[in-house]
């Protein structure tokens, strides 16, 4: 088996830290309070004026005096139908310390097992949007997908000033491993307008604190999404980047 590798494409002109600066920042914005907006309980005649509210450009990392606002780690829509299923992270964390310390090799394959023995199986398809216009807009059309039921849940990161003006959408799935569901989600994302380029990451990943410049070379996503102009009907082409082939 042939362990995946990041590529130049992936990092996106991203600066060189060591993974582990990346997971304390995701960590601390996890930690702090984020802004919801949970269909299960919320009335839906409330979503309008929650959207415009917090639009992802107009809410700010670090705190707005102005609107009486602490830190926010992110803004997050949870659909009608969302059943959360963690799984057992407290387990699969003692067992990738084990595996850390043995002689079998840290890949796809083993990251898998762990996950699957777990039953840690969230997934995510990420972007990349400019603040503004592009990931208000974005924003709306995906957190309305998922008041009609369309997707599950998503999140997105507030205006940050150190994040030289981009934000980060996250769209969330039951299983990472179910290759038809992660690409059902990626058609639904598409179906919303986006055009970007998507890439997905499992959950375990994030847990495991597997970032941009991990020391086990492991590229910290499994596929990536291209939105192809060029077909009819347009569609993604989408990469196993694990198996370095099309899927569609």
């Amino acid at each position: 088996f042939v362990t995946t590798t990041m590529t130049d494409a992936e990092e996106d002109g991203a600066e060189h830290f060591p993974a582990e600066d990346y997971a304390a920042e995701a960590m601390a914005a996890d930690m702090d309070p984020w802004l919801v907006f949970d269909a299960r309980k919320t009335p839906r005649a409330e979503f309008e004026d929650w959207l415009e509210t917090n639009r992802p450009s107009r809410v700010c990392r670090y705190g707005d005096p102005t609107r009486d606002l602490g830190p926010v780690g992110w803004v997050a829509v949870y659909g009608p139908d969302l059943f959360p299923t963690q799984g057992d992270v407290e387990g699969l964390q003692e067992d990738w310390e084990q595996l850390q310390t043995s002689q079998r090799p840290i890949n796809f394959e083993t990251i898998k097992e762990l996950a699957l023995n777990h039953q840690v199986l969230a997934g995510k398809w990420l972007m990349h949007l400019e603040t503004g216009f592009k990931v208000d807009h974005a924003w709306r059309g995906i957190a309305c997908s998922i008041l009609e039921g369309k997707m599950t849940q998503a999140k997105v990161s507030p205006y940050c000033p150190d994040a030289k003006g981009k934000h980060v959408i996250c769209v969330y799935n039951n299983d990472f491993t179910n290759e038809e569901e992660v690409m059902d989600l990626d058609a639904a994302i598409r179906a919303t307008g986006v055009k970007c380029p998507l890439f997905y990451k499992p959950d375990v990943y994030t847990y495991l604190g597997i970032y941009r410049n991990n020391c086990w070379r492991l590229c910290p996503t499994i596929y990536e999404s291209k939105f192809n102009l060029e077909c009819i009907p347009r569609r993604s082409r989408i990469l196993n980047k694990v198996t370095n082939s099309e899927v569609t």
